[in-house]
């Protein structure tokens, strides 16, 4: 298949084409207009391909569309409203008129009822790509993983610098969220199948590991993997936990920032079965994901 990934430069979206391809598709990745890249790329701009008629000769050709872009800030470049909303629904639209019917979309567990800015963009593009599918315009599905864990991510890096310290400090709202934490190659292989053999699932799937865990046992579980004694975990003032992700939220090169610390202060959990029928497996526990994930 001949299928046009976009993000593919992100975190997850490198994984997934990595996969895609290894399963013999073509693999079509978008990148910045002011990039240099190779072959099989197109130039796009979310930040500004907001009219459907700019994506319509790009799906000349084109099989299915992996949607991974997503951004954890709003800024002037790369604002949110544009890349997570306005632009993929030009491109679920013109897929729709293309004759492109299947599109896969990566949203984010726990969106629903979430009121922070990155969590409403992206449903509003969830819902833009189900009402498609439920009109029979095209066959969409949205893939709302978990926490992922991967070599590449700044969530992870951020865990794994955690998982080496003896003390571990968090905010007391985010010690109380559960969390379900998937391994990257899990999420990419599951796209592999849901453009092949499962290509007839559409709808929402959860992509969750196999049980819920606190956040402060998840960095235990990465500790124990490497070998070291469990640490003190404890939760931070609130005037801390608000100071350090107001200042997070200047420092776009940190994964920790106000959105975060929202969006982690609540359950983002699901049933592991669905996701497991995809996959043909259990999906891989965090207890693995060292030797899985981060190899």
């Amino acid at each position: 298949m001949n299928i046009l990934l976009c993000g593919a430069s992100g975190f997850m979206g490198r994984a997934i084409g990595q996969a895609l391809r290894h399963e013999g598709h073509r693999v079509i990745a978008t990148h910045s207009p002011s990039r240099h890249t190779l072959a099989d790329a197109m130039p796009v701009d979310f930040a500004k391909d907001t009219d459907v008629a700019t994506w319509l000769p790009r799906l000349v050709g084109i099989d299915a569309v992996v949607n991974a872009v997503g951004v954890l800030r709003d800024t002037p470049g790369r604002p949110m409203q544009t890349v997570h909303q306005d632009t993929p629904r030009a491109l679920f639209q013109a897929c729709a008129q293309a004759g492109v019917r299947r599109v896969i979309q990566v949203s984010a567990l726990g969106i629903e009822g979430n009121r922070t800015r990155y969590a409403q963009t992206k449903l509003a593009a969830d819902q833009c790509l189900l009402a498609l599918t439920a009109s029979g315009q095209l066959d969409g599905l949205v893939l709302r993983p978990s926490l992922v864990f991967g070599r590449g991510g700044d969530s992870s890096e951020l865990f794994m610098l955690l998982a080496r310290s003896p003390v571990v400090g968090l905010p007391q709202a985010v010690l109380q969220g559960r969390v379900q934490p998937v391994s990257l190659p899990d999420l990419a292989k599951a796209v592999t199948r849901l453009l092949g053999a499962t290509s007839e699932i559409t709808g929402v799937l959860a992509c969750v590991g196999p049980q819920p865990m606190r956040l402060g046992e998840f960095v235990a579980c990465l500790r124990a993997q490497q070998g070291r004694r469990p640490a003190r975990v404890f939760g931070l003032p609130q005037v801390i936990s608000r100071w350090s992700a107001r200042l997070g939220d200047h420092l776009h090169w940190a994964p920790w920032c106000s959105e975060t610390e929202a969006l982690l202060a609540q359950d983002n959990v699901g049933s592991p079965e669905p996701f497991a029928r995809i996959l043909g497996r259990e999906p891989t526990p965090p207890d693995q994901f060292m030797g899985t994930a981060w190899s």
